[in-house]
């Protein structure tokens, strides 16, 4: 026994990769037994032709994942943006109710102030043996009445206001503002209420205004401190405009006020190809729909153009045909 155990501690010890001397088999600090050590010491047995051996699989750690964070659907995103626009919405009652309320008292209280101080104006009884005179239609037609001074009865009883009740009914298809219905304020829409303004109250009820209060017998146009005078003469010393120009002969007098009517209305072409590639309002409209407010917008202003050309230079036509006159 004590000659095998020299024998054990005279076997050498066989270098490792590392430096690292390795126990000799059997001996109790390998920590393998001797039949351990005959199994590891045995040839491995070769695969056989064809195969493919796999490689020894060892184990590895698994590397935490980082959160992810899902994205929005498009579902949800227009649902975030269909709650952002409904928060600049506000209910019909009490806050759109309240004013229109307050408004209406404010007019009541108007209106029966004024039916106090000044009397309605009720005539006599109609007698046909008796004209009046001036001879005038209900206030609400007296816009129109007022127009037959700067246009003929056809322009001023049947075009224009054919006209106005259409663009009126084109307004909803020729409107490029994106938040639809329900914005009108002034920041919204500063071309649409500016141009509303001024045809409803500088040109219609001014012209009611001035029918009502200014024109007298003869529709002559009297001051608000002037007396009515049944007998007041006013000379008729208008003339058209080919005449002011100096041309003297009809059909060329035709020409000439088909070229300012038409050179007119072409105003509204040259500013569409000055301005289309520099304003995004232009572009949005489109070609079509730019006719249409063009169109509507210059004859509107028509209106007054030939009522200052009245006034200031006694300009009774502008083109002057053997069917119509302008």
């Amino acid at each position: 026994m004590a000659d095998e155990k020299d024998m054990q501690r005279e076997l050498p010890k066989e270098p490792q990769p590392d430096g690292a001397s390795k126990p000799a088999p059997g001996s109790k600090e390998g920590g393998e037994s001797p039949k351990k050590g005959a199994e590891a010491a045995a040839p491995k047995p070769t695969p056989p032709a064809g195969t493919v051996s796999k490689p020894p699989t060892t184990a590895t750690t698994a590397k935490p994942t980082a959160p992810t964070t899902s994205k929005p659907t498009p579902a949800v995103k227009t649902v975030a943006k269909k709650k952002t626009r409904l928060d600049y919405r506000v209910h019909t009652w009490p806050h759109l109710v309240r004013s229109e309320f307050l408004v209406a008292i404010a007019a009541l209280i108007v209106l029966t102030i004024w039916s106090i101080l000044v009397d309605a104006p009720l005539e006599d009884p109609a007698n046909p043996n008796r004209t009046p005179n001036p001879s005038k239609a209900p206030w609400y037609f007296l816009g129109l009445q007022e127009m037959l001074v700067y246009f003929d009865p056809w322009i001023a009883g049947v075009v224009l206001p054919g006209l106005i009740i259409l663009g009126l009914m084109i307004i909803p298809y020729v409107d490029i503002n994106p938040k639809g219905n329900g914005y009108y304020t002034f920041k919204e829409r500063k071309f649409a209420i500016t141009v509303f303004l001024f045809g409803f109250l500088v040109l219609w009820v001014s012209l009611i205004i001035v029918g009502t209060f200014l024109r007298g017998p003869g529709w002559n146009f009297f001051a608000p401190w002037d007396k009515w005078d049944p007998h007041k003469v006013a000379a008729l010393t208008n003339v058209n405009l080919s005449y002011k120009v100096g041309i003297r002969d009809d059909f060329i007098a035709s020409i000439f006020g088909g070229a300012v009517v038409i050179g007119y209305y072409l105003l509204g072409v040259i500013y569409y190809l000055i301005m289309r590639n520099r304003s995004e309002v232009l572009q949005k409209l489109g070609v079509v729909r730019y006719s249409i407010v063009a169109f509507l917008f210059l004859t509107m202003m028509a209106l007054p153009i030939k009522m200052i050309l009245r006034w200031t230079l006694n300009i009774k036509y502008i083109w002057v045909t053997p069917w119509f006159n302008i």
